[in-house]
């Protein structure tokens, strides 16, 4: 795997002549963006891409992103605020996660590592979370390649911070926030799944799962592509409610507050961890289990890494 460092900006792993995705760490987005590290492009190693940046319905959507939109009063995820009673607000509340140091970029063993550290801080600017990030990326398989994302956050704001989605704050099932990844659009309609069995439109939105994977067409090529996200076993809230849609765009989100508020004491630190298989082709319900088996595994050292990113 070879891995070009544009310094101060982004960091872009490639195998087998792919650029596999590009990792911003340091964005010039702007504020009611909620301006916050993301990956985009992302693509299959037959080199189709399988994200989308800054779509005109949700300019904040962006490839891959960790995007939170109410933790306590700050959103972290972008754009106007779910107010009870009022629908969308847009307010003073576009907080911003910004890079602050890299602390690992290596290649060992068919693995890439990127880590760094992020300051959350209000849209004024005043601290909110502490956090500690982890990327690593590696083939599976001759078809596809993994990517584990983990983090550690710790609430740094003075006071316990309640992180939560539109549900819990009133909008029935639109507990987005977490893991978002946003398809290209060409995948509008496609194939959504779960361990349970697949469907489409917003038919499994709120099924709480092991796994989610999403099954689309490219145009130009006409070629499919899958992408699988596993939450980790260690998760809060595992198995998570999820937030998938495909009726009007293509979308995947392990979802841990979906519909419950979590609490986080100041100066506590909760943890995260996924594994998202990029693979070619579509290989139906079956093929796209053994996917999910494949995240599975890239997770299973969970113990030992997730001790490196622990605060």
């Amino acid at each position: 795997m070879r891995v070009t460092h544009v310094v101060d900006e982004s960091i872009t792993v490639a195998a087998r002549g792919v650029d596999l995705f590009t990792y911003v760490y340091r964005p010039d987005t702007p504020v009611l963006e909620s301006p916050k590290p993301y990956l985009h492009p992302i693509r299959t190693l037959a080199g189709d891409e399988v994200s989308l940046f800054r779509p005109h319905d949700h300019v904040w959507h962006k490839g891959i992103a960790w995007s939170l939109p109410h933790v306590g009063q700050h959103n972290f995820w972008g754009g106007p605020t779910y107010v009870h009673g009022s629908f969308y607000v847009q307010q003073d509340n576009n907080g911003s996660a910004t890079h602050r140091e890299l602390t690992e970029l290596s290649t060992h063993d068919g693995q890439v590592r990127i880590a760094h550290q992020l300051d959350w801080t209000s849209q004024s600017g005043a601290p909110v979370i502490d956090e500690r990030r982890v990327l690593a990326a590696r083939l599976v398989d001759d078809g596809c390649w993994a990517l584990v994302f983990e983090t550690a956050m710790t609430n740094v704001s003075g006071a316990t911070l309640h992180i939560g989605s539109p549900t819990t704050k009133g909008r029935e099932n639109a507990g987005y926030g977490g893991l978002f990844w946003r398809g290209p659009r060409s995948f509008t309609g496609g194939t959504v799944q779960a361990p349970t069995g697949s469907g489409s439109g917003d038919d499994l939105r709120g099924v709480r799962a092991e796994w989610f994977a999403f099954r689309g067409r490219h145009d130009v090529t006409g070629r499919q592509s899958t992408i699988v996200v596993v939450d980790d076993t260690a998760n809060p809230q595992h198995p998570p409610q999820w937030f998938v849609r495909s009726a009007e765009f293509a979308c995947l989100c392990p979802a841990p507050f979906f519909s419950e508020e979590l609490p986080l004491p100041d100066q506590d630190t909760v943890r995260f961890r996924y594994a998202v298989v990029v693979a070619g082709g579509d290989h139906g319900d079956d093929g796209t289990a053994h996917l999910a088996d494949l995240g599975r595994s890239v997770l299973r050292p969970s113990a030992a890494q997730r001790q490196e990113v622990s605060p």
